[in-house]
């Protein structure tokens, strides 16, 4: 099978910084006082572009349109993206489930605004379905969440990308934005009544360390407040991160599917793609993997490209 180059589809090299590739030499508005440059990306073979800063927090690329790519193309409903960013995977499904309603949940003002510019440039594309961005932290009590628009019970699907680490596991970008984006926040216990969710937050820079699986459960409960009965939950995380996925979706998603991503084929996954329904008692199932890469060079598969293309599901 031959492969296809990384530039043809608007995603980086394996190596490179994880963004879409720079739609020409445009440069998106420019942003306010204080806030990082911006570039314009193109996703989904050019079908979806997303502003996003060009240096000091997290971009956007593959992680985003891998996990956009396990929402069934017939979706009806609502859709919760989690801690969205600048809202790529959520757009990203919309495209792909024209019917789905989408609310794109994040805490950071100046990466909401930018979340609001993206759906908004979606809109005068031609999307119909309604898409929302909600300014408010995963983490926050429940009483709070429903204030601001984020119905109990509400979604037919919950998507999320947590940050991939625990407090101590790595050393944290000196970008807060970035920080916050590929640390887990400690956990500390339950909020309000909510069926279990999430505490806030505690303040940055807590010295006490805890496993991967703490903090990926503020997530879980939170996507479970928000989650219908039987509604489906998607997240991508890291590859040797199984059994921290498990225990934080334990008594609250089942009917598991595990999808192993691999770099290439001989490498160990490095990202597991896990889909599941709230409530279910349905036994778990590993999925074929997918492989993205040729053994030698950066170019995708076929496999891999027609699903960054936006041209097939997972």
């Amino acid at each position: 099978m031959s492969a296809v180059p990384a530039s043809a589809i608007g995603l980086p090299a394996p190596n490179s910084a994880p963004s879409g590739a720079p739609a020409g030499d445009r440069r998106a508005h420019p942003p306010p006082p204080g806030d990082p440059a911006t570039t314009l990306d193109r996703f989904l073979g050019g079908h979806l572009i997303i502003e996003q800063p060009a240096r000091g927090a997290h971009r956007a690329g593959l992680d985003a349109i891998l996990l956009a790519a396990t929402v069934p193309a017939e979706a009806r409903g609502l859709l919760v993206d989690l801690g969205a960013g600048v809202g790529t995977a959520g757009l990203a499904a919309g495209l792909r489930a024209p019917g789905l309603a989408v609310q794109l949940v994040e805490r950071d003002p100046a990466t909401a605004r930018l979340a609001r510019a993206n759906a908004a440039r979606l809109v005068a594309g031609g999307r119909t379905a309604p898409i929302a961005v909600i300014e408010i932290d995963i983490a926050a009590k429940a009483s709070l969440r429903e204030a601001a628009g984020l119905g109990r019970e509400s979604a037919d699907i919950v998507i999320m990308n947590p940050p991939y680490f625990a407090p101590g596991r790595v050393r944290a970008s000196p970008a807060g934005a970035r920080a916050a984006a590929h640390v887990l926040p400690e956990a500390a216990g339950r909020s309000e009544s909510d069926g279990g969710g999430p505490a806030p937050s505690p303040a940055p820079g807590a010295a006490r360390r805890q496993g991967d699986g703490d903090g990926l459960a503020l997530w879980t409960r939170a996507a479970a407040a928000l989650a219908r009965p039987d509604g489906m939950l998607a997240l991508i995380f890291r590859g040797d991160a199984l059994s921290d996925i498990l225990a934080a979706l334990d008594g609250r998603f089942g009917a598991l599917a595990i999808r192993p991503i691999h770099p290439r084929a001989e490498a160990p996954a490095h990202r597991l793609l896990v889909t599941g329904r709230k409530g279910s008692r349905a036994a778990p199932a590993i999925l074929p993997g997918l492989v993205l890469h040729p053994p030698a060079g950066s170019d995708y598969l076929p496999g891999a490209d027609a699903i960054l293309r936006g041209e097939a599901g997972l």
